[in-house]
């Protein structure tokens, strides 16, 4: 085996190491949510704003990740990721109130985003051809696998009684395994056979379709995140285990976009867009409006609504808009999480205004916090609902448009 080859394993299994990181946060931060509330007496709009600060963070880095790529390098941009990663991490930890818990949660958030603007082009120039769409569809596997991990971890940790700080020291695990797999490796970045010019890129995304699929990012985004972020909030008096909920949900997901090339050879990029804003909107509503066990029916809709949202997404801008390049389905990444974020206090604003509406109406306890979750997910449905007309017109609008052959493959 040659030291190349060696090599090649190390960074992929570092890349893994480092998206696992990124599911971590997100699931287990989703899963102690309701455990910083009560401790540091936060409202739904103060956590909606620590939530913002984690998807602020992701696409600012990966956007400025995805410019400076080949000038200033992967491997500093995983040096960045991981002192980023470990600060956040600790200082969540030791966080003393609302205003560290912000700090600490935008770093953690920048550190994922430079975990997606390095790993995905160091896969990609360390493998070629069908190699490269394997390892590429391995890698992407992780970020639902490890929130499917990361859940269960979370889960079975608050029933054992162990407090949030000690749940979060489980994030920096993984951390610790990629700066570890990294380290002393070297970093082969690929040299671009051909140039084209940010200017270039730049124009390709002033085009009418480029324009309406950053409008329809926003919505697909917060689709998918809204329900998953705020999940153990929400659902907490439901019936059902809210860690249960996320992890079948992002297990789910994993498997579809597993199968997602047959799936989209048949109803075609514009129509696998559509039913699942379709099967988004049914999953939300049930949500609304069942209980107990219906719970897990309601998340296997869900989930088969939102899997294909942001591979085919990106996909559609590869090979519609070729032009963009990179670039292009970096800002079109970046929209999405920067919806995400802005979104988030709003949710929280959601849920304070309707355990007021609700209280005044006479609930207390679980029936207080179970019609507030549910009437805050009245609200969630106006997303893919808005998608459902969006995606109709695209449909129809291209359905006889010519596509590039290239373009990154959907997985």
């Amino acid at each position: 085996m040659t030291n190349d080859k060696i090599n090649k394993g190390a960074l992929f299994t570092g890349s893994c190491f480092a998206l696992i990181t990124t599911a971590f946060t997100f699931s287990i931060r989703a899963g102690i949510l309701p455990q910083l509330g009560i401790q540091f007496k936060l409202t739904g709009e103060q956590l909606g704003f620590i939530n913002l600060m984690f998807f602020l963070g992701f696409p600012i880095s990966m956007i400025i990740g995805g410019l400076v790529y080949h000038s200033f390098g992967p491997k500093r941009i995983m040096q960045v990721a991981f002192v980023t990663h470990t600060i956040g991490i600790l200082m969540t930890i030791f966080s003393g109130g609302y205003a560290s818990l912000l700090v600490s949660t935008l770093l953690i958030g920048f550190g994922n985003g430079c975990t997606e603007a390095a790993c995905n082009p160091l896969i990609a120039d360390a493998y070629a051809g069908r190699d490269m769409n394997k390892m590429l569809n391995r890698f992407h596997m992780w970020f639902p696998g490890g929130i499917v991990i990361g859940s269960l971890i979370s889960k079975f940790m608050t029933d054992l009684h162990f407090g949030w700080q000690a749940q979060m020291w489980v994030t920096i695990i993984p951390a610790v395994m990629y700066a570890v797999l990294f380290y002393g490796k070297t970093f082969v970045v690929r040299k671009e056979e051909v140039r084209i010019s940010l200017s270039q890129h730049f124009l390709a995304m002033l085009s009418p379709l480029y324009i309406f699929l950053f409008i329809c990012m926003a919505f697909t985004a917060i689709t998918e995140f809204g329900p998953n972020q705020w999940v153990s909030v929400i659902m907490s008096n439901s019936g059902a285990s809210p860690m249960l909920i996320l992890a079948l949900t992002t297990g789910l997901m994993a498997l579809g976009r597993f199968f997602a090339g047959p799936v989209v050879g048949m109803l075609g990029q514009t129509g696998v867009l559509l039913v699942s804003a379709i099967l988004a909107t049914i999953g939300i509503y049930m949500f609304s409006t069942v209980t107990g066990p219906l719970a897990y029916v309601a998340t296997v809709i869900f989930a088969l609504g939102v899997c294909y949202f942001w591979p085919v997404m990106v996909g559609t801008v590869a090979q519609r808009v070729p032009g963009s390049g990179a670039l292009g389905m970096s800002i079109i990444g970046g929209i999405g999480m920067f919806s995400t974020a802005i979104f988030q206090p709003f949710i929280g604003s959601w849920i304070d205004a309707a355990r007021i509406e609700k209280a005044s109406a006479g609930l207390t306890g679980g029936a207080l916090e179970l019609a507030a979750g549910q009437a805050t997910l009245v609200n969630m449905i106006t997303f893919p609902v808005i998608l459902i007309v969006l995606f109709t017109f695209l449909f129809f609008w291209q359905r006889k448009a010519v596509v590039a052959p290239g373009g990154i493959e959907v997985h």
